[in-house]
């Protein structure tokens, strides 16, 4: 399936380099969580998810607490979660998962990346059989025995276990995402991440040049600030 993709997508908070940009997005998945399932923790999993990850992200605590209280609050704006999708040059599928208080804009800016890079904005679902939705966790490895974990996790839908001396990715189907958060939780384990990522099933081949070419206009689109996730299928290393 192309693991380099996903070890790549692990270092994606330190891609961004803009640590505003990032604490804004944890900040609207934060009030998309409270607002579906309340502001205490312990009675919300995807809060639990979202806070974990402003963790990883070193999110002030501070801050964090800021935006539960903002969000529970009936003035907070209410977010919705849109995913738009397209091709880029040289046929590379994009797909953007966004949360915006303003669909008119956000449609509108993502139309613009694409017309504006010889791309074309693409109807709900025409990527759909490109990419698959996977479960993905990011561990620190310290004191981890990788192989060991890994038959620790497979009765809870852990497929695979990779990783280095710094951090161990964990890649489970989408269904087992809860199962599998539970899991990690109950073992006491340093989760840097989890997320519900999209892998592509295939690849787009293009050249070293062209790569650079696409990867400046999916970086375009990362810095939109309604854009929460990029993915796309274009093969990173030859």
């Amino acid at each position: 399936m192309g693991r380099a993709f996903e070890f790549r997508k692990v270092r994606k908070l330190k891609r961004w380099g803009n640590m505003a940009r990032v604490f804004t997005r944890i900040g609207r998945d934060i009030v998309i969580a409270v607002k579906a399932g309340g502001p205490d923790p312990n009675n919300n999993a995807k809060l639990r998810v979202v806070i974990q990850n402003a963790k990883g992200a070193n999110m002030p605590k501070d801050r964090v607490e800021a935006a539960i209280k903002r969000a529970s609050s009936k003035d907070e704006k209410n977010y919705e979660e849109i995913v738009y999708e397209g091709y880029g040059p040289f046929g590379v599928g994009i797909l953007c998962e966004c949360a915006t208080d303003n669909p008119t804009r956000t449609v509108a800016n993502v139309r613009m990346y694409f017309t504006r890079n010889e791309g074309t904005l693409g109807k709900t679902g025409s990527l759909d059989f490109m990419f698959e939705r996977k479960a993905v966790f990011h561990l620190a490895a310290a004191g981890i025995d990788k192989d060991e974990l890994e038959l620790e996790l497979i009765d809870f839908g852990a497929e695979e276990v990779e990783g280095d001396e710094e951090e161990i990715v964990i890649t489970a189907p989408f269904a087992a995402f809860g199962s599998l958060q539970k899991a990690l939780e109950d073992k006491g384990l340093n989760v840097i991440n989890s997320q519900l990522q999209r892998i592509p099933t295939s690849y787009a081949e293009v050249t070293p040049e062209q790569r650079e070419r696409v990867l400046a206009i999916i970086e375009k689109f990362e810095e939109d600030e309604d854009v929460q996730a990029v993915y796309h299928n274009m093969r990173l290393e030859d």
